[in-house]
């Protein structure tokens, strides 16, 4: 008991350490390891530090350490990226993301300052609900600000095995943010009951959260599927391959054999990003067209691949395409690229195209690009002009096969920014590249596109170069997937779309207006119950 006692005097005697200890622990508890009952507890830690802080500068630079250690080995699965090109140093890879968490440190950081000003001499109880709305506004704007980054979201640790939603069935109603405000809230109330002894309370609080995380989704009726047919192929493109000239029409072959099963009936074929190495668009000049696997012809490409898909499908599949111009040698070239998905028919004729609005800073383009690249500093994807942005959410209507919401790769994580709420989409198809990511990226991209799949009530489907490719219904369950390593097809019928969620209809409205409801309570309750408590 003395030892245990020392903890937190060890604590209070090097914060900054405690914080950093708290905050690599937190960051277990996301995928793959998704140690959640730690990160819960860690969480309790971080509630305790930033309440016990003595001063708003020290509450502050708490924060701030917490949120450096957390984000970066929470987001470590980008120093891989570096792997994987060969204009930079490796090892920059390693650098880059505790640098870039410099930057993202700052929003808890002003989340545990707001909690120490407003509430530092409420009950920890009432703290913790305010530091919990505190934190819902700094995420929320680190998803927003700047292009926004908002990988990962705290309440990616309550969402269950792929087989039940667990805490996170909730986001229909609270969407991501305002779930990153609860799993912080819990981690407080179990704190505050355990300050106090209460041992029961403690006991059927972790009792209650234990529960409705493994609560299976069968406890609701089973989601119906449609009568809308898929072909999903994730044909093993590795990402030391995948800009091989030599390799291409290998890698052609083997997703045109994995996509060939059914061709004959109506349906959707989900090809991946970077599935196709061709430009497919016509007017080009011809020189774009010579390292085509199909020969420089891009209707023919076309209509070869119509032909695999056959006369009754429709194909989406990931395509980069050129914005041609007059440069400034005065000769017809590109000047940017656009992130696409393009919808063939089977006869080959491109029916709708969509590019990626949300691009990743230093991955599609290099942000101040003249002052970075001189000293070195170049794109991570291959290529020297830099990706455009598209408009933002798209629904494609495919007649037949549906109306199709479009996110490429990385737009997926962007929480309340997937789905045209004007048009309103059957499913997402979520095209990725998840090769530069190793072993912490994947299976972190599939648990947020099944959070997107949640709040908005509709199954998302995803088809990546190396894995995890997956078919997600609206409830947040894993229908079907194909791990990571492996050339396979899931074949089978769209599930359902639910009608509109709470979130779907309000958006980050919600997500404000439940910050506001954490704080009105946490600054509110303790006087009001103050005024209630009978005098003697």
């Amino acid at each position: 008991m003395d030892r245990l006692a020392a903890v937190p005097a060890l604590a209070q005697r090097f914060p900054a350490l405690a914080a950093i200890v708290l905050g690599l622990i937190a960051a277990c508890a996301y995928p793959p390891l998704h140690l959640w009952p730690l990160g819960l507890a860690a969480l309790a830690g971080f509630v305790w530090l930033i309440h016990t802080a003595p001063n708003w500068r020290s509450a502050l630079w708490r924060g701030w350490w917490f949120g450096w250690a957390h984000l970066t080995l929470a987001n470590n699965w980008i120093a891989t990226a570096f792997t994987h090109q060969a204009k930079m140093p490796e090892a920059l890879g390693w650098a880059a993301v505790p640098l870039l968490c410099i930057y993202l440190a700052w929003y808890p950081a002003l989340a545990a300052l707001a909690a120490h000003l407003l509430a530092k001499k409420r009950p920890l109880w009432a703290f913790g609900l305010v530091l919990s709305g505190a934190w819902v506004l700094a995420e929320w704007a680190r998803g927003t600000f700047f292009t926004g980054y908002p990988w990962p979201p705290l309440g990616l640790m309550l969402l269950g095995g792929w087989e039940t939603p667990g805490i996170a069935r909730y986001l229909t109603i609270t969407g991501t943010y305002a779930l990153s405000g609860l799993t912080l809230l819990i981690a407080a109330g179990l704190l505050a009951v355990l300050m106090e002894r209460r041992w029961v309370n403690a006991f059927g609080l972790v009792l209650l959260v234990a529960l409705g995380m493994i609560a299976p989704e069968k406890l609701r009726p089973a989601q119906a599927d449609s009568a809308l047919r898929y072909t999903l192929v994730q044909p093993l493109l590795k990402q030391s391959e995948i800009n091989d000239g030599s390799k291409f029409e290998e890698q052609f072959a083997r997703i045109a054999a994995l996509t060939n099963p059914g061709r004959d009936r109506s349906r959707i074929v989900l090809w991946p990003e970077s599935a196709i190495p061709d430009y497919l668009e016509p007017g080009y000049p011809e020189r774009y067209y010579l390292q085509m696997t199909a020969g420089a012809d891009p209707e023919f490409a076309r209509k070869r691949i119509g032909g695999i898909i056959g006369p009754q499908s429709t194909l989406l599949t990931g395509v980069v395409n050129l914005d041609i111009a007059a440069r400034e040698d005065d000769t017809q070239g590109a000047v940017s690229a656009r992130n696409s998905v393009v919808a063939l028919d089977g006869a080959g004729t491109i029916t709708h195209s969509y590019a990626k609005a949300h691009l990743v800073p230093y991955g599609e383009y290099l942000p101040m690009r003249p002052l970075l690249e001189p000293l070195g500093l170049s794109r991570l994807v291959a290529g020297s002009i830099d990706y455009e942005p598209g408009p933002g959410p798209r629904t494609l209507d495919l007649g037949k096969h549906g109306k199709a919401g479009i996110q490429i790769c990385y737009e997926i994580v962007f929480s309340g920014a997937v789905a045209d709420k004007a048009n309103r989409p059957d499913y997402i198809f979520n095209p990725s590249n998840d090769g530069w990511f190793g072993t912490w990226g994947p299976p972190q991209h599939l648990a947020q596109a099944r959070m997107r799949a949640l709040e908005e009530g509709l199954p998302v489907l995803r088809s990546t170069t190396t894995g995890i490719s997956a078919v997600i219904d609206a409830n947040g369950i894993v229908r079907g997937h194909i791990g990571p390593g492996k050339a396979d097809v899931i074949e089978g019928f769209v599930p359902k779309a639910k009608p509109p969620t709470l979130f779907a209809q309000f958006g980050h409205a919600l997500t404000l207006a439940w910050a506001a409801v954490f704080l009105m309570l946490g600054l509110a309750l303790p006087r009001l119950l103050a005024l209630a408590r009978p005098r003697s």
